[in-house]
């Protein structure tokens, strides 16, 4: 059995392919993060791969954000599959169960917590020496604490809280439990690129978080590669004492691995000089840790992402379930190729009891229930559209007035363009009425052949600004054509004088960028920045050397050569 998770920064990462990357992973269940697709986005080409059956969480608060899903083999397909951590997704057969106390939580923090799609448990039936067991896979995508936004730290925090309920209810239930995704917080200093430039690395409350999660905390800091995982573990009823009832897979068979990053900032360019972080990780109970995890290592050659794949293999086989369950995406109305009733589409409506709009906090419950939330919004907008027709419609002919009518036989009448000339009368016209003139009907009789004064007028009408000067007669015509003809036009070998001293003007005005200087110690050129952080510095452009971000030992890195812009310049 070997199970892959990776924070693809987006479904458009697998640009050769879904089912092309899939197969390349060569695992039976692909966990994936941060999907950034919600189910009005997702199509059929994403959902249905052959040959497997996914399991999507959608975030219903924003677009492009979040989310996860789950890509089993036929051959691995859970018999139980659940949305979310806090079973409030959940209304529908196949579900997980095994919630947890979670009474410290209110019903407001559960819902938000859902609510961005973090997270799909997939339970499956294994074969460990002889014996059927079960295995239960949490993908997970943790928030991340944005320093700008303190309810975000505590908002995280809370998702950790939950997450730990969850795990250790369902490894009380019987089931071996393996939580793997995108955790966002690097354990131990090992796990970190600089952890010398952080003040207080193990105060960090994430890591004070995992140091309680995982099995041993930060106590096997010192221990040497080839003393080899552990050995000692018995777990018992006092492993909360000792430490959490999960093990970090990569670290209990890599514990001294140094450089073993799979996180890097595509801002600074910082994975050419592997300056990253350890974030990601395949957390799985001790006694299945300990006796079905063969291997477990990072896949940083694999690009698309600012994070890399991790993988795990396991001794023990997997049993499929022969049906999907439930929460299949080949479920799904739009996918499952059924025809569906028009009464599904269409929701009737009280013309005199418009449908109230649900206040901003409701939250869907589930899948279904958002289905036919989804349903109202179509009609309603329908209706607006219609509304918002009628008032910008064109007004109606006031009665015993009727529409004036072009003249002419029922054959074809030319092109569009010799409808736009203005009628040419006998009688000497009026210079202060040629508007009037141009909005009279033109009949085929009155169309000469000239072609060069079709080009030189245009209709006027409702007092709009002509897009063409619209003459009153032939003569006029013949004279703006002349004059036209005589006006000396620029060549390709002569620029024009005013031309010219425009663009002198200009330039003394706008001096463009300026030249960049040369860092200190690789004498190349900088490149320029501009302050995005909020605060008195934003807006404000920096020069910094160019090349990717890197450890200051590293003669390869960039250096610390930093110089503002002199506006005065």
């Amino acid at each position: 059995m070997k199970i892959v998770t990776w924070n693809i920064n987006g479904i458009r990462t697998f640009r050769g392919g879904i089912k092309k990357a899939l197969e390349s992973l060569d695992a039976d269940i692909v966990c994936v993060q941060e999907t950034k697709v919600t189910r009005d986005l997702l199509d059929e080409r994403t959902a249905i791969i052959d040959g497997f059956n996914s399991y999507f969480s959608f975030s219903r608060g924003r677009s492009g954000y979040s989310g996860v899903a789950t890509y089993c083999r036929d051959s691995a397909t859970p018999f139980c599959v659940e949305e979310g951590l806090t079973g409030l997704l959940t209304s529908h057969e196949g579900a997980v169960g095994c919630y947890g106390d979670q009474t410290e939580f209110c019903s407001e923090e559960l819902q938000l917590l859902d609510n961005e799609g973090r997270a799909v448990i997939t339970q499956h039936r294994i074969m460990c020496q002889d014996k059927e067991k079960t295995v239960t896979v949490i993908n997970v995508y943790c928030p991340r604490a944005d320093p700008e936004k303190p309810e975000r730290k505590q908002f995280k925090l809370q998702f950790y809280k939950l997450l730990q309920c969850r795990a250790e209810a369902l490894l009380k239930g019987g089931s071996h439990v393996i939580v793997l995704g995108d955790v966002n917080t690097s354990h131990r200093p090992i796990d970190h690129c600089d952890p010398s430039d952080i003040d207080d690395f193990g105060e960090n409350p994430g890591r004070k978080w995992l140091n309680g999660f995982l099995h041993g905390g930060a106590q096997d800091e010192d221990r040497n590669e080839e003393e080899g995982p552990h050995e000692e573990w018995e777990v018992t009823s006092t492993d909360s004492i000792q430490g959490g009832k999960f093990v970090d897979t990569f670290r209990h068979l890599h514990p001294t691995r140094t450089n073993a990053f799979t996180c890097w900032s595509t801002m600074t360019g910082a994975r050419q000089t592997n300056y990253g972080t350890r974030i990601d990780y395949i957390f799985a109970d001790c006694q299945l840790a300990k006796k079905q995890f063969v291997a477990v290592d990072i896949l940083p050659e694999v690009e698309g992402s600012d994070h890399c794949p991790v993988w795990g293999r396991l001794s023990c086989s997997l049993l499929p379930c022969s049906k999907p369950p439930p929460l299949c995406t080949r479920y799904l109305p739009e996918f499952a190729g059924k025809q569906q009733k028009l009464l599904r589409f269409l929701v009737k409506v009280d013309q005199q009891k418009p449908v109230q709009s649900e206040p901003r906090g409701a939250l869907p419950g589930s899948q279904e229930e958002e289905e036919r939330r989804e349903n109202l919004k179509p009609h309603g907008a329908g209706i607006a559209s219609s509304k918002k027709r009628l008032l910008t419609s064109d007004p109606v002919v006031p009665k015993g007035k009727k529409p004036k009518t072009v003249k002419g036989s029922a054959k074809p009448q030319g092109s569009l363009l010799s409808f736009f000339k203005p009628k040419l009368t006998n009688a000497v016209p009026s210079t202060k009425a040629p508007v009037k003139q141009c909005e009279k009907s033109v009949g085929l009789d009155d169309i000469t052949s000239s072609q060069s004064s079709q080009k030189d007028t245009s209709l006027v009408c409702n007092g709009s600004p002509p897009l063409y000067t619209c003459s009153s007669t032939t003569e006029e015509n013949d004279q703006l054509t002349h004059r036209r003809h005589l006006t000396p036009q620029p060549s390709m070998g002569h620029s024009d004088p005013k031309k010219g001293a425009s663009s002198v003007f200009w330039k003394s005005v706008l001096h463009g960028p300026p030249p960049p200087p040369s860092c200190k110690v690789h004498g190349e050129p900088c490149v320029l920045r501009t302050v995005k952080k909020e605060g008195p510095n934003m807006g404000k452009q920096f020069f910094v050397c160019a090349r990717p971000q890197g450890h200051c030992s590293n003669p390869e890195a960039r250096c610390n050569f930093f110089a503002w812009v002199d506006k005065g310049k």
